[in-house]
């Protein structure tokens, strides 16, 4: 009778530990969520080290990709290092404004770039508040540069947005 108790404990134990592991995640994840919509449902986490690519006949999706940002510095004047710019509404869908503080003493301009490098904006930049009218461009993406005398101090991605109206 005894072996038979040793076995069953042996048995239930070995059947829960196989369970568990069988619905544990691959990897420890920062956050995540669950959305759905009109257009189907979306599972995603934010810090997941384990990715597995879904190929469909619509496309493929890699699953958990972990992206990061790199920032370098290089050539640049120790002055620009540290001005704070800012870069308001983003996204955006009618104008953006530049926000840079001390802009009386220095030669700034800035160029708007959509993402096949094509130059669609440029002016001089010469109080603290510049605003770039954006309306007629497309939504999209876009890339500004601030200049100080024709060399690159900063860059930033704009988002271009279309405004939907409400139709009642």
């Amino acid at each position: 009778m005894r072996l038979y108790k040793i076995k069953f404990n042996f048995f239930f134990l070995a059947l829960f530990f196989a369970t568990s592991f069988l619905f544990s995640q691959n990897g420890f994840v920062v956050s995540g969520g669950n959305h759905s919509g009109n257009g189907g449902k979306l599972s995603f986490s934010i810090g997941q080290l384990v990715y597995k690519t879904q190929t469909g006949s619509n496309g493929s999706i890699n699953q958990g990709i972990r992206k990061h940002k790199e920032i370098y510095t290089v050539d640049m004047d120790e002055e620009f290092l540290n001005m704070p710019i800012s870069i308001f509404p983003n996204p955006t869908f009618d104008m953006l404004v530049v926000n840079i503080e001390d802009v009386e003493s220095k030669k700034l301009n800035y160029q708007l770039f959509d993402l096949h490098g094509k130059l669609v904006g440029n002016n001089s930049i010469f109080k603290i508040n510049t605003n770039i009218i954006m309306e007629n461009l497309p939504p999209s993406t876009y890339v500004l540069i601030i200049n100080s005398e024709n060399k690159p101090i900063q860059s930033f991605t704009i988002i271009k947005i279309k405004i939907m109206k409400n139709f009642q």
